[in-house]
């Protein structure tokens, strides 16, 4: 991995506050936003470059060990738990970016890294820092699906850092729903193990239909005349059309519910929600006359 100079990135020094941060990357993340630069791809990466450097410098904490370690700054507790341990020296100067070590330039850690990165110097404190492994960086990605996408379980190829990723996503994920896909996370340290890639999940909904986990809600408007007389109607689903029989003298506001034809339910094959329908009663408009007449002598029978 080659060292990134988010400091750079940002255009503000190394002495900057994180109100300085903060304001650089406000600034930034607007002129480079993807709604502002539409199929810009060099916009894009500018964009999430600057993301990258505001998740690194905006928290102090981060900061803090990407000023120590530069490019191995994820690294950090894994180095200092090893040097607790035995196989480093005290540190006791600055060290300035761009050394071998991705933020190092010499002085008392030099031996210290080359020992975890397997470029020990012969016997002693060298070899056997080389034994030291360490699993690799998580990483993150968000994946954007439709929810008509999501109905049926289907196959799906990722590029990650290069690499394509063939996945399964089953029927039913929820929006912000997070998976683990183990060792496809960064490389590890000194022969490590991989680390982890876990996906996020942004279920984008278009449909007239409102999901609550694998149940469904819809809104149906009805005549006034089939709810107050009864009567068979038509209604879609979400994977089709069902005839609906109405009683008569229906409400406003009446919810029937239509057995498992919601929404597949996350890793149980075959089960499905409910779907949950609320009739809207539309009144008629522009009566004509004999309808007015009609009503009016309705009204004087009720009244009677």
């Amino acid at each position: 991995m080659d060292f990134i100079d988010y400091y750079q990135i940002l255009g503000i020094n190394k002495n900057a506050s994180q109100d300085e941060i903060k304001k650089a990357y406000r600034k930034l993340a607007r002129k480079y936003h993807p709604d502002l630069n539409p199929n810009d791809k060099a916009a894009e990466k500018k964009f999430k470059e600057i993301n990258e450097a505001n998740e690194v410098l905006g928290k102090p904490e981060n900061r803090k060990k990407y000023d120590q370690y530069g490019k191995d700054w994820k690294h950090a507790e894994q180095f200092e738990k090893a040097q607790q341990e035995g196989y480093g020296r005290p540190h006791t100067g600055e060290h300035s970016f761009g050394g071998d070590f991705g933020g190092f330039s010499g002085g008392d850690y030099s031996d210290f890294f080359e020992s975890l990165f397997g470029q020990g110097r012969g016997a002693g404190f060298g070899s056997r820092g080389q034994h030291v492994k360490y699993k690799g960086a998580d990483l993150r990605a968000e994946l954007q699906l439709d929810l008509k996408e999501i109905y049926h379980t289907h196959k799906r190829t990722l590029t990650i850092n290069g690499k394509k990723i063939r996945l399964t996503i089953p029927a039913g994920v929820e929006n912000g729903q997070v998976i683990k896909i183990k060792g496809h996370g960064a490389e590890g340290v000194n022969g490590g193990p991989k680390g982890d890639l876990y996906i996020t999940f942004n279920i984008i909904n278009n449909t007239s239909f409102k999901r609550h986990e694998s149940n469904l809600y819809s809104t149906v408007d009805l005549d006034l005349y089939t709810a107050l007389l009864g009567g068979d109607i038509t209604v879609n689903t979400f994977d089709g059309k069902v005839k609906l029989k109405v009683k008569p003298e229906t409400s406003n506001g009446t919810k029937v519910r239509l057995k498992g034809k919601g929404f597949p339910k996350y890793k149980k094959e075959g089960q499905y929600g409910d779907l949950y329908i609320t009739y809207n009663i539309k009144m008629p408009q522009q009566l004509s006359d004999k309808e007015k007449e009609l009503i009016k002598e309705l009204a004087k029978i009720r009244n009677k």
